[in-house]
This record gives C-alpha cells, sequence and structure tokens, in this order.
C-alpha cells in the first residue's frame, strides 16, 4: 500500500548509500522515520550512515532501540553487533551474535562474527567452536579465510601453537592480500618452537613481498625536510596500545621524560577506544592524534601532515598495527621498536632500536632494517602502569620466599599460556622431579574453567608433571604482581621468552632461570639478566636449566637474601633507570637525523657522507650535554618544568591546609576538593618522575591529614629512599 508513495524515497536512500553520502542518507532516514518510526529499512540504514559519519553512540541507540522493535531481525542484529565489535564493545556485543548465531545457524558470517567477539571476551573454546562452525558453512575463500583466522587465534590462546601456525597459512595461500593473516602467522610462530629466527625473517619478507612493492613508486624523498642537524626534530610515537595495554610499562616513562629541548613527542594513535591510560599519554606527549578508522593511505597522509621526522613503530605484527602506514614511506625515517621482537620485513622501516646483548652479534641478517644498538637494554621498565600510586601499596611491598614457611619450593610462571609449549613444559617437570616437595604453579587465562583446567592438567601429566605438585592459578588482572607472593623461583618459557612477565617477577623479587636463545625472541631474558648482572640466572642447555633452579631451591636462606635484595638492586639499574635510558634513545634518534641528512647530502659517497658528520657535530648546542630538566604533563598540551609543578603543589597544598582539621574517613575517599587537588598534582608529577620525593611526601601530607597513618608512614619511607639513592 505504501510502496508508489514511498518510491521515490527509496531511490533517493539508494542514490545516497551508493554515493556514500552519509548526511544524507541520516538525514533521508530520518526524514522516513519521522513518518514511520517502525521503518526497519531506514532504521537499518540510519545506524549505517550514523557509524560512518563517527556519531557512534548515536547509531548504537539506532539499533538498539532497531532490535527492541524486531528482535527476529538477524540483518539489523549482526550490523548491531558488528559496530560494538568495531568499537571494541565486546561485552555488549556477545549476547546479540549469540542471538544472530540462532537466527541463522546456517550463515557462516555469524559465527565469524560470534568467533571474533570471543576472543577479547577470553572464551577461546567457544571462539574455536564458532570458528570451525564457519569453516564448515564457508561457501567461498574469503569466508574460509576468515574462518581459518578466527581458528588460529583461538588455537594459539588454547596452547595449540603449531595448528595455529598451519591454519593462519591455510589463510594465507587462500587470501594472500588479506594482512591479519600474514601478522598472525608472524605473531604466533615467535611461540612455535621449530620455527626460527630465519623463518620468522623469511615470513616477514613475505609478508612485505605482498603489499609493499605496489608503494613504492609512490613515496616521496622528503627533500623539504632536509636542513638543520640539530633542529627540534617530530617524533611520532604510532601505536595502538596507548591504553591499559603491557607496552605501557616500557613507553609512558619515555614519552614523560624524552628531552623537550630537542624532541617534540606525537603520539599517533590507531586503536578506536580510550581509557585512563590514554589520559595520562595525552598529558605526557605534545600532540596526540588518532588514527583508528582511517585507510594505512590515510594515516600515512595524517602523518605526513603532522611534518614528523621519524616515525617510531611500537606494534610490529600484532593486533592493530600501523606497518601497512608506514609501507606508504608515512615519515623519512621510519623505525621499529618495542612490540614485536623480530623483523617487520619492511624496506619502509630504516632502522630498528635494540641493543648489544639481546641482539646476537651476528643478527644483521635477520632484519631487514639497520640496527641500532643501545649501550643499555632495549627498553626501559616501569612497573603498575595500571595504578601508578598502587607502587607504594604496603600489600605490594617485598616478602619473605614462601619456602620458609610453606617448608618447600614454589617454582611458577606467569606467562602467556601460548609460550608454555610441550618441551617447556616436559623441562621443567624435570625440575619438580629433582627438587624433591617442590610445586609447579601456572597462572594463566581461563585456567578457572573446569574443563579447560583438567584439560590442561591431563596434557602436564602426560608430559612428566605429577598432578599433586602442580597449582593451577587463573589469570585475573587485580592479581597481577601479588601471585609472586606464592612463588620462590620464576621460570621463563623458551623459545619465546618473557618479557613484562620476567620484569614483573623480578620486581617483586624474584630470581628468574632463562635460557640462552639465539635469537631476539629468544635472549630477552638474556638481555635482562645481563644488564642486571644475573647472568648465573642464564642457562645454555637443558641440562644447565635444570641445575641452575635446582641450586637455587637447595638454599632456602640464600634464595631469600637474593629476593630480599632484588628490587633495590633492579630499580638502581639501567633497567628502570629512565633518566639515562631517555638519554641514550634520544642519541640514537638525533644519530638516526644526521645519518639520514648525510645520505641525502652525498649519497654516492660514505667519506663525504662522513667528513660533513663530522663538520655537523662541533655545531651541537653546548647546552644539550646536560641532562634535561624534567617536565610535568598537567594536561594535553600543557606541561611544565617539574619547580613550576613544585610550586603549583605546595599552593595547592596550604590551601588544603587552610581549611583545617578534616574529617578521617573509613572508606579511603577524598571529600574535600582541595586535598583531592592535592593528591592528583602529586599523582601527576609521579607519572612523570616516579619515586619523586615532594609528591610523595605531600601524599603522607594527604594520608595524615585524613587519619591515615600507615600510609603516611609509607609514603614518607618511599620519599626518604629516594632522597638517599639521589646521593
Amino acid at each position: 500500500m505504501h510502496g508508489r508513495n514511498n518510491a521515490p524515497m527509496d531511490g533517493r536512500l539508494h542514490a545516497a548509500l551508493e554515493a556514500r553520502d552519509w548526511d544524507v542518507l541520516a538525514r533521508l532516514c530520518k526524514q522516513r522515520l519521522r513518518k514511520n518510526a517502525r521503518d526497519l529499512h531506514a532504521t537499518r540504514l540510519l545506524g549505517y550512515a550514523l557509524d560512518c559519519l563517527g556519531k557512534t553512540e548515536e547509531s548504537i541507540e539506532v539499533y538498539r532501540r532497531g532490535a527492541l522493535l524486531w528482535p527476529q531481525d538477524a540483518e539489523l542484529l549482526i550490523n548491531y553487533g558488528n559496530i560494538l565489535l568495531n568499537h571494541v564493545r565486546n561485552g555488549e556485543a556477545l549476547p546479540i551474535l549469540e542471538r544472530v548465531c540462532e537466527l541463522r545457524p546456517d550463515r557462516a558470517i555469524c559465527w565469524l562474527k560470534l568467533a571474533q567477539c570471543c576472543y577479547l571476551m577470553t572464551q577461546h573454546e567457544n571462539g574455536l567452536k564458532a570458528a570451525e562452525k564457519a569453516l564448515e558453512l564457508a561457501t567461498d575463500i574469503h569466508e574460509r579465510s576468515a574462518a581459518l583466522t578466527q581458528k588460529a587465534i583461538h588455537r594459539r590462546e588454547l596452547g595449540q601453537v603449531r595448528e595455529a601456525v598451519q591454519d593462519c597459512q591455510d589463510a594465507i595461500a587462500l587470501t594472500p592480500g588479506e594482512p591479519s593473516n600474514h601478522t598472525n602467522r608472524l605473531l604466533f610462530m615467535l611461540a612455535d618452537p621449530t620455527a626460527d629466527a630465519a623463518d620468522l625473517s623469511q615470513a616477514a619478507r613475505e609478508y612485505a613481498a605482498v603489499f609493499e612493492p605496489p608503494l613504492k613508486p609512490g613515496w616521496p624523498d622528503f627533500s623539504d625536510r632536509r636542513g638543520d642537524p640539530w633542529k627540534k626534530l617530530r617524533i611520532g610515537f604510532l601505536s595502538p596500545d596507548f591504553r591499559i595495554h603491557s607496552v605501557m610499562y616500557f613507553v609512558e616513562g619515555l614519552l614523560a621524560q624524552l628531552d623537550r629541548r630537542q624532541f617534540e613527542v606525537f603520539a599517533l594513535y590507531l586503536f578506536p577506544r580510550d581509557d585512563y591510560v590514554t589520559e595520562r599519554v595525552q598529558n605526557h606527549v605534545d600532540h596526540f592524534v588518532r588514527l583508528a578508522g582511517l585507510s594505512p593511505e590515510q594515516q600515512a597522509r595524517a602523518i605526513r601532515d603532522q611534518g614528523i621526522d621519524i616515525l617510531v613503530d611500537l606494534a610490529g605484527h600484532t593486533g592493530y598495527n600501523g606497518l601497512l602506514a608506514m609501507a606508504h614511506k608515512a615519515a623519512p625515517i621510519q623505525v621499529s621498536w618495542l612490540g614485536f621482537p623480530a623483523t617487520t620485513g619492511l624496506d619502509a622501516v630504516d632502522y630498528k632500536f635494540t641493543d648489544e646483548v639481546t641482539d646476537p652479534p651476528d643478527a644483521a641478517d635477520q632484519y631487514t632494517e639497520q640496527l641500532y644498538r643501545l649501550p643499555v637494554f632495549f627498553t626501559c621498565y616501569r612497573p603498575m602502569s595500571r595504578n601508578p600510586l598502587w607502587r607504594y601499596q604496603p600489600r605490594y611491598v617485598v616478602r619473605s620466599t614462601p619456602a620458609l614457611e610453606n617448608g618447600f619450593v614454589t617454582f611458577g610462571s606467569c606467562n602467556n599460556l601460548g609460550k608454555l609449549t610441550d618441551e617447556v613444559l616436559a623441562l621443567w617437570g624435570e625440575i619438580l622431579k629433582a627438587v624433591p616437595g617442590s610445586r609447579l604453579l601456572v597462572e594463566g587465562k581461563n585456567l578457572d574453567k573446569p574443563e579447560f583446567a583438567a584439560a590442561y592438567r591431563s596434557r602436564c601429566e602426560g608430559l612428566g608433571l605429577a598432578p599433586h605438585q602442580l597449582d593451577l592459578v587463573a589469570l585475573n588482572g587485580d592479581n597481577q604482581y601479588l601471585t609472586y607472593h606464592r612463588i620462590d623461583i620464576a621460570l621463563d618459557p623458551f623459545p619465546l621468552t618473557g618479557g613484562t612477565t620476567t620484569f614483573d617477577a623480578l620486581w617483586m623479587g624474584l630470581p628468574v632461570v632463562s635460557m640462552i636463545g639465539k635469537s631476539f625472541k629468544s635472549r630477552m631474558g638474556v638481555g635482562m639478566l645481563t644488564h642486571l648482572g644475573r647472568t648465573e640466572w642464564l642457562a645454555e642447555t637443558r641440562d644447565d636449566y635444570v641445575q641452575t633452579a635446582t641450586a637455587l631451591a637447595n638454599d632456602i636462606e640464600a634464595l631469600n637474601a637474593l629476593r630480599l635484595s632484588g628490587r633495590p638492586r633492579l630499580e638502581q639499574s639501567p633497567l628502570m633507570r629512565e633518566d639515562i635510558y631517555s638519554h641514550h634513545f634520544g642519541e640514537g634518534l638525533r644519530a638516526m637525523w644526521i645519518q639520514w641528512l648525510a645520505q641525502n647530502h652525498a649519497p654516492a659517497s660514505p667519506q663525504a657522507q662522513q667528513e660533513a658528520i663530522g663538520a655537523w657535530l662541533p655545531q651541537m648546542p653546548e647546552e644539550w650535554a646536560q641532562p634535561a630538566a624534567p617536565g610535568v604533563g598537567l594536561a594535553p598540551g600543557h606541561r611544565v618544568s617539574l619547580q613550576d609543578a613544585y610550586q603549583r603543589l605546595q599552593a595547592m597544598l596550604d590551601r588544603a591546609k587552610g581549611e583545617g582539621p578534616v574529617a578521617e574517613t573509613t572508606d579511603g575517599q577524598i571529600q574535600s576538593r582541595r586535598w583531592a587537588d592535592v593528591t592528583r598534582m602529586a599523582e601527576s608529577i609521579l607519572d612523570s618522575v616516579p619515586h619523586d620525593p615532594v609528591a610523595l611526601t605531600c601524599l603522607a601530607e594527604v594520608e595524615l591529614a585524613h587519619g591515615h597513618h600507615d600510609f603516611a608512614v609509607t609514603y614518607l619511607r618511599y620519599a626518604t629512599e629516594s632522597l638517599q639513592s639521589r646521593g
């Protein structure tokens, strides 16, 4: 009945959709819905148009209303679920996509979306089942490839590493132009004991061979950037991980402390969602640029528009990475650092930040990048990224080794279960046999699920680990660091060694037994322990590994002494000295810039390049010879000196004290706005300069004013230790 009246509108809707004119499409849909609020077609298109316009919340609200009106409409529901997935709202998407699979059980796409949703929800068994169902129902190579991808990512989390790599290779064979298949293959190969550095390098080069050659003719020469070797450089850090993520344990200090006399710092953010860590990053950097949702070409153009001189990638072949933007040559100098322990494979990436130990001397052939070897460890650790002030809480203080009270030694690992291959677990079983009465604690995802835990325990038993010696602990982010109170000796997996988890263990005072490998991915423990001066915990062979662990376990008093002295030793070492690390990192950036200028000055003559560099070096500003004074980011784009921050903090403290006595709180919450201001300012200072004694002393004043004497004493103790360590 309404067909004739609606026909012109239908044509206009279709034309706007085909033209991708989202403003017009949204306006037409709203007009139509004003006449008929139950118009299903207009509701679907309006939600889609609003999402394309970046009006996420409005789009989700349209779909939410539509889901209430048409709970049986699978098309509307899958679009609703997909938008939630795109904005990392998996918890909301899960029940919607489960409903979609009930409505359309014969459609592969429905099961694919469910499998995708399950990943961030850590529902890997359900995700694998959904992926297998999608593969069974797939009707073309794209659906088959996508199903294999989903199978792979869930298999990897379930410890089926080799099978996951094979799924990725099968997916690449079907759709070689899909980047995620290559990314997953490389990521999963890291934990595959049969894949060595040469295999990783070859796989990365295969990735580059697919995507890079068509882009090379369009690379700019950046001739407009050439000039002063000592100019203030624009440094762009490209990452999807400026949020609650392990990368932030190593990046935040650098963003806060990189010398602002020499560098202007940009955070180029690739993830579609923020959190409170993102807010801290915005305060640390000079510019925060969002790139999520843009194509690689658009991302590269946006980076060039910012005038970035050196682009530093923090992700490598990990999720939501920006490597394809780098393949467009987004900056004159492009650098790989931190997030991926192997080569990108791209000619567009010029350098790789590493160090003199973690990459062996003969490592150059493993990389397409030129290695820049720092004189310190390749990165610098800062604990408690998620809750910086928790660093000072009593429950995180190093305790005596638990064997003193237990009467037996507990070995342990809090690494990703995907790193714990059969070879690793079997060797750990030999350690348990060599140390009577000992136990092994393994923390990991899904170990709170009875079926998964039973299967894992059975697997371990088949590898020689007696069930009564095995403690399985479910991964819980709230227990980070606390699980180490239950472990005497940490065991590092191989060939993919621990990174953040190894640092966590060392910070909690534990010795870490690590295997010496042949490439970066299997030598992170080597680098850490060498720079810590604990090479006696390194093993060259399986027998050495067992003997090292056994020797540590055989002297409990010595083990306890190691534990109680471990944190101060780590914090005073270059592994946690952000001032030392930032200086060397800045030297590296400047060296790369000068070398690039020299190469463009005399492209065919290395001798002329060296002569140019020799002429430039004496021109370095004299003041740069002295360390840069720390700065404090108070808000996006608002950075002050540490002395200025001190003055503001003191003024806030004086105003708060002027209020008179404060009622003692029982819930720990600060009611007074002025005392809350003191806390926030002190925390901002500590975010930039950990262990700052002035900020810690002011926090002690806050706690004392509110009757929290124990916390006040704790802050004062840390302030005193900080002053003593500064001499």
